[in-house]
């Protein structure tokens, strides 16, 4: 129950009778106000006496000033964690235990957890010591922790087989498998954590200038303009038999393109491809026939699908396309000047990242519509000195591979603003941001030949191959190793910080109530002494006498 103080009013009259009539009524009959001059008087007179009156009606609705927010309706609680972001919950969970296990079991972090990174594949698919038993609440804070590790130490793994140039590199991170290929139409399948040869395919007899797989489909784009297939060995998901021979249940081609093919995609039922001819097709897994054409006006060099949209980027413009009814939803020219060499997108499809001829990084955001989708320009960024060939996100990581023999690692998070469900589903994420005062990327790294062709991103590593045939593992995973074992000191630290001050706090109250007897004591013996020493007093004045 609150109190307004303003000067120049007046008490009213009918509080002397504060006690005599209910609360309630006063409440709804009239509004109080108290000046400052009456306010000590008004709390002496009635709100001491309402608030010690055990049967007064009045103290059932003051009782209602000392309740707390886990008094709430389970599901206005729910509300109201659904408006915060993670640290914010994490704050709360600090707040009391019963808020700790709302907030640490809330849905939303399954919310968080998939518009960074999507919902896993597999019940497993960070790695050791990640378990399908785990919340999402841990899910989270274990991924969002491994992603800081890009910048600490790492060291490189040389990966040697390709007798010439690599034209691309694809990292399988739930199956801890990578695939490359290149000029000389092979398609190699290694082990990510030894960097050994797992298999490689016989020669396709032509460049092969893309890859994609998933744990059942691995598929290659070469530049006759087929697609060569292989299914995963049944029963044995991420199994591939690549040397085997050409049969119709375990391998097979698409054909219908009519130039080289240069970007390929899955999902879980379509199949994605773009080439030089001008188009990008679209493929139904199960029954292998082509759905939609989307024809552009120039050739096709990349392309990221999501949901039933897909972008993709045919010669200096980007496109994003509606996949079921084939049109276009936003079409941005003259992105870049010169050629869109290479396109990323995030996991949610929001935004959009661009490398081009001119050496430049774009990132993009979407906001869709009822019909068409609004396309707008965040950040640029120009790390590199030639063209930009290939591009990999993964939250909150933009990684870019360039002709100049450099990778940049570009940390987006300064750029977005927390989701919170109040902004609305179509709200820009982005904050603005002034394209002067734009952050450089956060890392560059370097100790390669000139033209890296392909780079990709996950599981604490970042592929790259190039010009040199050389395929180069960069293994940050030393780095998720001292920050455990730093996260593990702290922790340690902490705990022992607080028993010494829970044991200080026990001490100083023990030594509180010691203190207090002793006084006691001491107050006790000085009165003592001083009637002592008056009734002696009194005896020798009355021998004197």
């Amino acid at each position: 129950m609150a109190f307004e103080c303003q000067e120049g009013t007046e008490v009213s009259k009918n509080l002397k009778n504060c006690e005599k009539d209910s609360c309630q009524e006063q409440i709804e009959a009239h509004q109080i106000i108290i000046s400052k001059g009456t306010l000590d008087s008004y709390h002496k007179n009635c709100i001491t006496s309402s608030y010690t009156a055990k049967q007064s009606p009045c103290n059932n609705v003051l009782s209602g000033c000392h309740q707390s927010i886990t008094d709430l309706p389970p599901a206005l609680i729910s509300e109201i964690l659904n408006c915060l972001d993670p640290k914010e919950l994490g704050i709360v969970s600090c707040v009391s235990p019963i808020l700790y296990r709302l907030a640490s079991e809330h849905q939303v972090w399954k919310e968080f957890y998939s518009e960074r990174w999507g919902l896993p594949i597999v019940p497993t698919p960070l790695g050791a010591g990640f378990s399908d038993k785990k919340s999402w609440k841990e899910l989270f804070v274990e991924r969002e922790f491994r992603s800081k590790t890009f910048l600490g130490r790492y060291s490189i793994d040389a990966l040697h087989g390709h007798t010439e140039a690599v034209r691309t590199v694809f990292l399988l991170a739930s199956a801890k498998l990578v695939f490359t290929s290149g000029y000389d139409s092979v398609v190699r399948m290694w082990d990510m954590e030894e960097g050994l040869s797992i298999a490689s395919s016989r020669p396709l007899g032509c460049t092969i200038r893309a890859v994609a797989a998933d744990t059942k489909l691995l598929i290659a784009g070469v530049t006759e303009g087929f697609i060569h297939c292989w299914r995963a060995v049944e029963g044995l998901p991420c199994l591939f038999d690549l040397r085997g021979a050409e049969a119709q249940n375990t391998e097979f081609r698409l054909w219908e393109h009519e130039g080289p093919i240069t970007s390929l995609a899955l999902d879980l039922t379509r199949i994605y491809s773009g080439s030089w001819d001008m188009a990008v097709r679209v493929w139904d897994r199960a029954s292998l026939k082509c759905l939609k054409v989307l024809r552009h006006g120039d050739w096709v060099w990349g392309l990221a699908p999501h949901d039933t949209t897909v972008a993709s980027a045919a010669g200096s413009d980007v496109y994003v396309w509606e996949t079921k009814k084939g049109i276009p939803l936003g079409v941005i020219h003259n992105a870049h000047v010169g050629n869109i060499y290479s396109l990323a997108r995030s996991h949610t499809g929001e935004f959009i990242f661009t490398g081009g001829e001119d050496g430049a990084i774009h990132m993009f955001e979407m906001t869709s519509h009822c019909v068409d989708a609004d396309i707008v320009l965040v950040a640029t960024w120009i790390p590199h000195s030639g063209p930009v060939y290939s591009l990999a996100f993964e939250f909150p990581w933009l990684v870019s591979a360039s002709s100049d023999g450099k990778m940049s690692l570009i940390d987006v998070r300064k750029l977005l603003r927390t989701r919170r469900r109040a902004l609305g589903k179509n709200a820009s994420r982005v904050k603005h941001v002034n394209p002067n005062s734009l952050e450089p990327p956060q890392r560059m790294l370097h100790g390669f030949g000139a033209n890296l062709f392909s780079v990709d991103i996950g599981a604490d590593r970042i592929i790259c191959g190039g010009e040199e045939g050389v395929v180069r593992i960069w293994n940050f995973s030393q780095a998720l190793e001292i920050e455990q074992r730093a996260r593990t000191l702290r922790g340690r630290r902490l705990e022992n910080r607080m028993r010494r001050r829970k044991l200080q706090i026990d001490m100083n109250s023990k030594g509180g109530q010691t203190d207090q007897c002793s006084v006691a004591a001491k107050k006790k013996s000085m009165h003592g002494d001083r009637s002592a020493w008056h009734h002696k007093r009194g005896i020798s004045s009355k021998l004197k006498a």
